[in-house]
């Protein structure tokens, strides 16, 4: 064996035992309430599928071992791109199944399956949460190429399309174009049991120094009021975010809204009420989101900001913008985006764990209810092995609850009852019942407490599982006894008080 391998073996213990004591002496390492997720992005096969035109077995072969991936890092949340730009990895009766999915705009899986069912089936079953991630206004990833069908509203209505930076967006300017997007998105809220709507971060594309985006016509025909061009602009987006929640809500009102945006809303240097960063784009100057009022109103249930910079970051640091937000966050969640992607052949302080290490502990200290989410999924791919098992053993060592959202529903389920306990061959099988009158998603938590040890929900080092059956076996074997009991959640996390216990 080498020197230079033993050097580099004793490096990565090194980082890993940093790494676990970092984490250790986090305000707390692991919240029973918190929301881990990763994007998979779909546009450009960046996650999943790992090609176009696979067979339906290999994309379902895929995407469980995604699924598999997700769970392994702790995770209980999916955010699943389906409409990446102006398709669909489901049958939409608006736009064509998607070529990064089938490998030909407008064919179908074959063998034919819904994709986007198959996937909110398998996420479910891993007691994940499923976020359906929505591109809302790219139209075209190339704007010379669009092999959409005839009927497709990019041929079908040109004058919809604004050809930008070599790529077509629909124009948010125009009040049909705002309800066809949100047509498109509530099809998909009516037919199928998601968890949540997530946008991504751009409405107007990003900025292109000395480029204008085309929208004078729309401007002219749609400005009753008479507004500037980047309050229009601004306007524009507001007003399909407020109305995109109310009838989301209509038809689900446990439905969420959740969005992403750009990681700086504005400079203190332009605006007082901006963050102490030099962002080249803000989300309120250039892609005239004003995330801040959306939350302020309470259009949207929770934001995840990009924060893809490192701390002391010198345009915009993580440890500056991370307290802007929760400070802006209102009555609303904020969580917030770690670009994993950045330690892909990362260098300076990405090449090691230490500063997702160190993101990771700054969130958990300074929000309550909080979060984070990795772009994107298949970056741990690409990482060393032992990096992505520290991160899933001490990042997430314990089974954590989404967050309760309590304007949504605060009402806690029924408390169950254990009915019955027995060993079976060094095994546990504990059974209970359980009251729902109302037919309600229920799922259960199941603690295991050490015999005479205080019973203590509040630290979810105690759960040893969440299922939606009424019953479970713990296969731990060895001498000691335990404590067994059982709460119920609901599709919202609410959590009932424990149920009787059992020896």
């Amino acid at each position: 064996m080498s020197f230079h391998f033993i050097k580099y073996q004793l490096l990565i213990i090194t980082l890993l035992t940093s790494f676990s004591f970092s984490l250790l002496n986090a305000k707390t390492t692991n919240p029973k309430y918190e929301f881990r997720a990763a994007w998979i992005a779909t546009v450009s096969n960046i996650d999943w599928p790992s090609k176009p035109g696979l067979s339906a077995q290999q994309q379902k072969s895929e995407f469980i071992n995604r699924l598999d991936q997700l769970a392994q890092l702790g995770c209980n949340v999916a955010i699943v791109q389906i409409r990446p730009a102006a398709d669909a990895f489901y049958p939409s009766s608006f736009e064509p199944w998607s070529r990064f999915l089938t490998g030909k705009i407008g064919q179908a899986p074959n063998p034919y399956y819904d994709a986007l069912a198959f996937m909110i089936e398998e996420t479910h079953k891993r007691n994940i949460e499923f976020h359906a991630w929505f591109n809302p206004f790219r139209a075209l990833t190339d704007a010379t190429k669009n092999a959409n069908p005839s009927n497709h509203a990019t041929k079908q209505h040109k004058d919809w399309v604004v050809n930008y930076g070599g790529k077509s967006y629909f124009n948010p300017g125009i009040p049909i174009v705002r309800n066809y997007i949100q047509d498109v998105i509530l099809e998909v809220v009516r037919k199928y049991d998601i968890d949540a709507v997530h946008l991504d971060d751009y409405f107007y594309p990003y900025r292109i120094a000395n480029v204008e985006f085309n929208d004078a016509v729309a401007y002219a025909n749609y400005n009753p009021e008479q507004l500037n061009r980047h309050d229009w602009r601004r306007q524009n987006v507001s007003t399909f975010i407020k109305s995109l929640n109310k009838e989301i809500k209509k038809i689900k009102p446990y439905c969420k809204l959740g969005i992403s945006p750009f990681g700086v809303w504005r400079n203190a240097s332009v605006d007082p009420e901006g963050s102490a960063t030099r962002g080249g784009q803000t989300c309120f100057d250039d892609l005239y989101a004003d995330i801040r009022l959306w939350m302020e109103k309470e259009w949207i249930d929770y934001a995840l900001p990009q924060l893809y910079w490192e701390i002391h970051h010198k345009a915009a640091a993580f440890e500056v913008l991370l307290p802007w937000w929760e400070n802006h966050k209102y009555q609303r969640h904020m969580y917030y985006g770690l670009g994993v992607y950045r330690m892909v052949n990362g260098k300076g302080v990405w090449a090691s764990a230490e500063e997702l290490k160190n993101e990771i502990a700054l969130i958990r200290k300074q929000t309550n209810m909080g979060g984070f989410s990795f772009y994107s999924l298949s970056c741990f791919d690409k990482l060393n092995p032992i990096l992505v098992h520290a991160i899933a053993q001490e990042s997430n060592a314990n089974i954590a609850f989404v967050p309760t959202m309590p304007w949504l529903d605060p009402i806690a389920p029924e408390v169950p009852i254990l009915k019955k306990s027995y060993e079976i061959n060094h095994s546990k099988l504990i059974a209970w019942e359980h009251t729902n009158p109302s037919k309600e998603l229920i799922r259960f938590a199941v603690y295991r407490f050490k015999k005479n040890e205080p019973i203590n929900m509040l630290n979810n080092e105690h759960i040893i599982a969440i299922t939606k059956e009424k019953e479970y076996r713990d296969e731990l074997i060895n001498d000691e006894n335990y404590v067994y009991c059982v709460s119920a959640l609901d599709r919202n996390w609410n959590e009932s008080k424990a149920s009787n216990l059992s020896w």
